[in-house]
């Protein structure tokens, strides 16, 4: 107690010095500990409130802005109207000018990009919509029939679609009685019979597997001939007829026909016809089948199948010939322009000269009008191609080929 009485006397003694912050700091500094806490709780005890206030902290000085002479200098170097270079402190025109160019493709290009991004987002949305919609289509539809192998479509063609019910001149045709022409003729004449009864319509629909049909008394077979296909080189003064003539070109195939027992046995004989006509004095390729709408396909001139042909001309051949051979003719009333004319390397004799003629038309005397047209002679006339199948050059005269599969498609297309 008397420690504490003796401190609070001290601090009483002091008050007038602890009225200066100044000096109660230095003062502090030096007191002893247990004086600093007796006078602390002094002064909370008994001492007097006091209000001390500091004055504001001096504003930091603001860096100075350099004055706009101060600023560092660039130059530009441009060329005066006397055409000396000389220095200026702001760009020529033409700089200035670019940059505002490149900033307005710059607007632009932002521009197209915007508009892009816009028309995708509609495109994108639209095909979510589109592909929605399929998708409920896909649902919706019935599921799809299964595709059938290649040997199942052979197997189909060749042992059950042939035998689906025919029109029966067509039927008697195929099973190579007559051409259909001649067929109808034979049934409106009353010589066919179906089951037993006299059949007088062509358009009857017959199934040769199943029904009963006789021919002039003659019983037609159950099977039909397969379809066959032949290239032949025919000669000069055969016709192109399915008649009984000795020199037509079907004559070259009476030794083939005889042995068609030992060929084919238990099917009937095929009727053989000509694709298309060659006049008698015309050589080389020409297409035999018994398949009457293949050969329809291939002679009819909205194939459009190209034929090949090389003429032997009697004489000189001048530019101008060609130039009116190029130019086409009329023919029955039609005018027919050649694809390709062009001349051949000359013969060993030097009065005949040779010709390559492409044609599409395939009208009667085509080519040979076409020439003496022109003021030409025909000396020969041979086709050499059909289509993309080329006469083979080792079948000899009035010799024939039967063609493969491939060979077949090369008929129907072009060069």
């Amino acid at each position: 107690m008397a420690l504490t009485t003796a401190a609070t006397a001290v601090a009483v003694s002091l008050h007038p010095l602890l009225s200066r912050p100044a000096c109660i700091l230095r003062f502090g500094r030096r007191l002893p500990p247990l004086l600093l806490r007796a006078t602390s709780s002094a002064s909370t005890s008994s001492a007097p409130d006091f209000n001390i206030t500091f004055a504001e902290p001096a504003p930091a000085k603001k860096a100075s802005s350099p004055s706009p002479s101060a600023q560092p200098l660039v130059p530009w170097i441009v060329r005066g109207e006397d055409g000396k270079p000389r220095l200026s402190t702001s760009p020529p025109p033409e700089v200035l000018q670019a940059i505002a160019l490149a900033e307005a493709e710059a607007k632009k290009a932002a521009k197209k990009e915007s508009l892009k991004g816009q028309k995708g987002a509609v495109a994108a949305a639209a095909a979510a919509s589109s592909a929605s919609v399929k998708a409920k289509e896909r649902k919706a539809a019935p599921a799809a029939p299964p595709k059938f192998s290649k040997a199942a479509r052979r197997f189909y063609n060749e042992n059950i679609k042939d035998h689906e019910p025919q029109r029966l001149a067509k039927v008697l045709a195929a099973a190579g009685v007559a051409s259909r022409r001649t067929s109808e003729e034979l049934i409106f004449q009353g010589k066919v019979t179906v089951n037993g009864s006299v059949c007088t319509s062509p358009q009857t629909k017959v199934d040769i597997a199943k029904d009963s049909i006789y021919v002039n008394g003659n019983r037609i077979s159950k099977k039909l001939p397969p379809k066959l296909y032949f290239a032949v080189n025919k000669p000069k003064g055969y016709i192109c007829s399915c008649g009984e003539e000795s020199k037509s070109v079907v004559s070259l195939f009476n030794d083939y026909l005889k042995g068609w027992n030992k060929i084919q046995p238990g099917l009937p004989k095929p009727r053989l016809f000509t694709v298309g006509r060659l006049d008698v004095a015309t050589t080389g390729l020409i297409i035999v089948t018994n398949d009457g709408k293949f050969a329809q396909k291939l002679a009819h001139p909205s194939s459009n199948v190209t034929k090949e042909y090389v003429v032997t001309i009697d004489g000189a051949v001048h530019k101008k010939h060609l130039i009116a051979i190029s130019e086409g003719t009329k023919i029955d009333g039609v005018m027919c322009v050649p694809d390709l004319v062009e001349p051949l390397s000359a013969q060993s004799d030097t009065r005949k000269t040779r010709l390559k003629i492409v044609v599409h038309e395939g009208r009667n005397h085509e080519v040979r009008e076409l020439v003496q047209n022109a003021g030409l002679k025909v000396y020969a006339l041979k086709r050499v191609r059909v289509g993309r199948f080329r006469l083979p050059a080792d079948l000899g005269i009035g010799k024939f080929v039967e063609l493969k599969q491939a060979d077949i498609k090369a008929l129907e297309g072009n060069n």
